[in-house]
């Protein structure tokens, strides 16, 4: 038994709920698979355990263990026989179901990766390795033992990236191959399925490394088309990398800014307030298409030769819509994403001005929060990711010291600035104006209430003269 083996021995021997259902497991073939065993071996706590055991025992040995631990039986297939039996502490769970044609050999050949296709047998404590997989894990490999498992579903393709997205892995020859001859086949899986893997590719810590893994088979453009686009714009004076190289560099900026973020930080970008993944997975998606919008704002000035992309950021927007569409993003998402987008270039045109006054900066926290800890981010990596010949050192480190006044300054931004009380309330707007219930009466609030947030009324005698002064100009334009 070599060192990896032993090891695997030990964690599972000594795992408070393998130890408990050891004794309804007796005598009977059962095998743990899946992603358990490779968490395992890559220092992970994994909450979810597979067990496979010969059909017509599935559902028998799950309400065996649910009865006998407490713990809560949900039949999850009943026509395939998978149940899964929730822990007491609702965090750890089991799986537990049929092998496939009762033959375990043929079950471990059906798995995506070498690496998800280790099995412990529970009985007889030994590691079953039939496709080498422990030395996949010594030499990072991702491999398939069966590249017909591509075919049967296409989707185990990209679910390679998203685990070299997680370990940082390589990709063998033979299963590259595989994929850049078959990435049409992307083309069938259901766009919701494509969005899940998407999502936990940009989750995972080495994301930009998955993303050139993916361009080098032509995957990244069956996904986002987009990129064909983007790949024509080349390096220029003010760009040391190509667009798309400079797209996927943002989104390895934006995670080594994360990494080296203070815990408070990093607990606002773990939020998770725009579905199951947190901010931080959006906002390196919205890094990788911040600048989508460049391919169709591409101009060359004749005398200096300089490139330019006015208007990108807006028309980047725009463009970003359909696409998240395409994968299935919700409404909410796309907004996040293509706010991102919009105000990219924001944060460091505010603070590249002379004299940035209070009002400006408290403009800027009132527009973006509460992402204001996003898009600065965004624009950190950004600035980082396009090192020209005509940008200097002192502009870079100019740049990314004020952005980090700013995002200091925006950590103690709360929502009672970011959405203060109006000075004045609908019927004090009324007396004031004379104005009856109506879509005027509307307009005058809405006036008065942006003209709070954006620092130009700071009381509420402020807001009065505004109101009266409003009302005498008003008066003058309809006559």
């Amino acid at each position: 038994m070599n060192s990896l083996e032993k090891f695997i021995q030990t964690k599972i021997n000594n795992d408070e709920f393998f130890i408990k259902i050891k004794p309804y497991i007796k005598n009977m073939e059962c095998y743990l698979v899946g992603g358990y065993i490779r968490d395992l071996l890559n220092n992970e706590k994994s909450c979810d355990r597979d067990l496979i055991v010969h059909s017509g025992i599935a559902k028998n040995l799950a309400l065996d263990i649910a009865n006998n631990t407490n713990g809560h039986f949900i039949p999850l297939d009943e026509e395939n026989q998978i149940y899964r039996v929730v822990m007491p502490d609702k965090k750890n769970y089991f799986d537990i179901s049929a092998m496939l044609d009762d033959n375990l050999y043929k079950d471990i050949n059906r798995r995506d990766l070498t690496i998800n296709s280790l099995v412990y047998d529970l009985n007889n404590d030994k590691i079953i390795d039939k496709n080498d997989s422990l030395n996949d894990f010594k030499n990072h490999i991702l491999r398939t033992s069966n590249l017909e498992n591509f075919i049967d579903d296409p989707l185990r393709m990209l679910r390679i990236y998203r685990f070299c997205a997680k370990y940082n892995f390589n990709i063998s020859d033979e299963t590259e191959t595989f994929i850049r001859k078959n990435k049409e086949l992307l083309n069938n899986p259901a766009k919701e399925r494509i969005n899940t893997e998407i999502m936990k590719l940009f989750e995972s810590k080495y994301s930009d490394i998955a993303l050139t893994k993916m361009d080098k088979t032509g995957i990244l453009s069956s996904i986002f088309p987009v990129v064909d686009e983007i790949k024509k714009i080349p390096p220029n004076t003010h760009h040391h990398l190509s667009l798309l190289n400079h797209s996927i560099e943002t989104v390895r900026q934006i995670q080594r800014h994360f990494d080296n973020y203070s815990q408070n930080v990093k607990n606002s970008l773990c939020s998770n307030e725009l579905g199951t993944y947190s901010r931080l997975a959006f906002l390196k998606l919205a890094g990788f298409l911040h600048d989508i919008g460049k391919p169709d704002t591409w101009t060359i000035e004749k005398d200096t030769g300089r490139h330019r992309f006015l208007m990108h950021d807006d028309v980047g927007s725009k463009k970003v819509v359909p696409i998240l569409k395409n994968l299935k993003f919700s409404k909410k998402q796309i907004s996040y994403i293509q706010k991102m987008i919009k105000f990219h270039i924001y944060p460091s045109s505010l603070v590249w001005q002379e004299n940035v006054g209070s009002k400006a900066r408290l403009k800027f926290y009132r527009k973006m929060y509460p992402f204001c800890i996003d898009i600065i981010t965004l624009a950190k990596s950004d600035r980082l990711s396009a090192m020209g010949p005509d940008v200097t050192v002192d502009m870079i480190i100019k740049n990314l010291s004020d952005l980090s006044v700013l995002l200091e300054e925006c950590l103690d931004f709360d929502s009672s600035e970011a959405k203060p009380k109006p000075f004045l309330n609908g019927e004090e707007v009324m007396k004031i104006t004379g104005l009856p219930q109506s879509k005027e009466l509307g307009n005058y609030i809405k006036t008065l209430y942006i003209e709070q947030l954006e620092g130009n009324i700071a009381t509420k005698e402020d807001a009065i003269k505004f109101l009266e002064d409003m009302k005498i100009s008003n008066k003058l334009n309809t006559k």
